[in-house]
């Protein structure tokens, strides 16, 4: 019986010791690699390393360009603050409460209830704080309340080119990333690309930042310098603005281009919002670029166009005539004059001047449906300009699909087709420019973190009108300026060539055109003969004057002639 015991408890020894060995030769070989994996996981592991963010800037043609600090900046990386609790260590928590609540601009109601987590061992109170304000923080030595710096964007000039630059949206844990304009459509160049590092862990499983081992180095992002200039950027946000307050105008753009290199020289739009806080916009169209994501009917500005389709054609010259009798039926429908009468014999140029519908449609029919559907995708009304920003939309020429006469003759004095102000701005620097597109563009240089550059350089689409045609219709709009309703937009001493358009804005309900409601429109460029600048000037619903001539005209009159003070172009006449 005494051995019998004996043997079963050696037996159970035996087994237990059996089960021990097995179980250390799984743990210790069988999944030695695994359990090895998990150990290293709780002690270390990998972390992105985000790079600098490129910055932005504009020109200032002013200051020699020596280096990036040369320019303008307009979208930069700044150190601010993150103001954050440790509620536990603050004593005198209404005290702490009264002094920070005017300080960071927050209720005090929600100050107390933040500093009042008193298990909450961190507790952010504001994030973007100015090192002016936690200075002021600092002064009055408040127990439990600390300081974090971050880099953010920032913009400086505040709205100032807002819808052009856009903003940066912060993401927490991840990298931040570009919203609309420039920010977006050269988030991937801006962003940089990102590093990799090991880094062990405390008994939390919180990163140690004293052990980091760089696993792969991050690529700082690019800076980029556009082609606008400042100055002028500035100077017409301020007119544009002083308008639209004085004709209560609920939006309005402008846009300059460079005609000979497609460069754009400023691109203004309203209403604005303040990148720097962005989170504040209620409505998401306010951040939309109306230059190159807003069609609209152009009206009588789209008259230009139309008769250099004719003139290079050969179907009309400038002193062809017509009899004007103030209307023309075209298949059963009546189109009239703005001013609804007669003018007798009008030679083209005159059409131009006293911007007669049934004048442009005259030379519409003697141009032909399948000529002038031709001119109008040459100049590029059915397709994006390519300028180099995100969300550009194609002009609407679905109208010209239909081969009806009376849509054939509705678009040839800007109704009936929707295009955008940048499509205007490359069409009008055709006609300045002896007669060839160029691709507008708003990045000038790139600078790669390694001091490297890359210069854009100007791209030409194709040849639109001859040399010949250029000119002619050139003479034509600078009579315009001088004899017809664009007079405001002239500047003494100089010779424009510029088009007024007070157009009609379609209902998209009822499909009818709404009442009292217009856009008011001056396309044109300058010096006329010699070409340097495309000019468009928008103004949306204003109240008060009833065409283009009293509201747009003198503001294009205004910006044109500080340009050519700007660079100092001597007067032609």
């Amino acid at each position: 019986m005494k051995n019998w015991r004996f043997g079963l408890l050696v037996g159970i020894v035996f087994f237990c010791f059996l089960g021990i060995i097995f179980r250390l030769f799984t743990l210790q070989i069988l999944k030695h690699n695994s359990y090895q994996i998990k150990a290293a996981n709780q002690q270390q592991g990998y972390q992105n390393i985000y790079p600098s963010r490129g910055e932005i800037y504009m020109q200032d043609r002013y200051v020699e360009k020596k280096s990036i600090s040369s320019f303008f900046p307009v979208a930069i990386n700044k150190n601010f603050y993150k103001v954050y609790a440790i509620p536990k260590n603050i004593l005198a928590k209404e005290e702490t409460a009264n002094l920070l609540a005017p300080l960071l601009n927050i209720d005090l109601a929600t100050i107390r209830n933040r500093i009042n987590k008193q298990d909450d061992p961190y507790e952010p109170l504001k994030d973007k704080v100015d090192e002016t304000i936690i200075e002021q923080i600092k002064n009055l030595n408040l127990e439990g309340i600390n300081f974090e710096t971050q880099s953010r964007r920032y913009f400086p000039l505040n709205a100032i080119a807002c819808h052009l630059i856009g903003f940066v949206r912060e993401q927490e844990g991840e990298q931040d990333k570009g919203q609309y304009g420039i920010e977006e459509s050269y988030q991937k160049e801006l962003a940089g690309k990102t590093g990799l590092a090991l880094m062990e862990k405390d008994s939390r499983g919180q990163f140690i930042p004293v052990t980091k081992e760089i696993i792969e180095k991050p690529e700082d992002g690019v800076d980029l310098v556009l082609t606008i200039d400042s100055n002028i950027q500035i100077f017409a946000e301020q007119k544009l603005q002083e308008y639209i307050d004085k004709f209560k105008s609920t939006s309005g753009s402008i846009v300059i281009m460079e005609v000979k290199t497609g460069k754009i020289l400023t691109m203004v739009n309203s209403p604005k919002f303040n990148p720097n806080n962005y989170s504040d916009v209620k409505n998401v169209s306010v951040f939309m670029n109306q230059a190159v994501q807003s069609l609209y009917e152009p009206g009588s500005v789209f008259k230009p166009i139309t008769m250099a389709a004719a003139l290079d054609k050969g179907v009309v010259t400038p002193q062809t005539t017509y009899n004007d009798i103030g209307k023309v039926e075209i298949s059963g429908k009546i189109i009239e004059n703005a001013l609804k009468r007669g003018e007798g014999i009008q030679t083209m140029t005159e059409v131009l001047e006293k911007s007669l519908n049934t004048g442009v449609v005259f030379a519409q029919q003697k141009l032909g449906k399948s000529d002038f559907k031709n001119y109008i995708e040459k100049f590029g009304f059915s397709e994006k300009t390519g300028i180099d920003l995100n969300g550009e939309v194609r002009g609407n020429t679905a109208n010209l699909e239909t081969n009806r006469d009376f849509e054939f003759a509705n678009i040839s004095f800007g109704q009936g087709i929707a295009v955008t102000p940048i499509q205007l701005v490359a069409a009008f620097g055709a006609l300045a420019n002896d007669g060839i597109l160029m691709r507008p563009y708003v990045v000038d240089k790139i600078i790669y973190s390694n001091g490297k550059e890359k210069i854009t350089q100007p791209t030409e689409i194709r040849r639109v009108i001859s040399s010949n045609t250029a000119s002619r219709i050139t003479a034509m709009l600078v009579s315009v300026v001088k004899n017809g309703h664009t007079q405001r937009a002239g500047v003494s001493g100089y010779q424009v060539a510029a088009k007024t358009g007070t157009a009609q804005i379609p209902d998209p309900t009822t499909k009818r055109y709404l009442e009292n409601e217009t856009i008011h429109t001056v396309m044109g460029y300058f010096p006329a003969f010699d070409a340097r600048f495309s000019m468009i000037v928008k103004l949306d619903k204003p109240i008060g004057a009833r065409f283009a001539e009293s509201t747009s005209a003198p503001l294009f009159g205004e910006i044109a002639k500080y340009i050519l003070n700007y660079y100092e172009i001597a007067p032609s006449e």
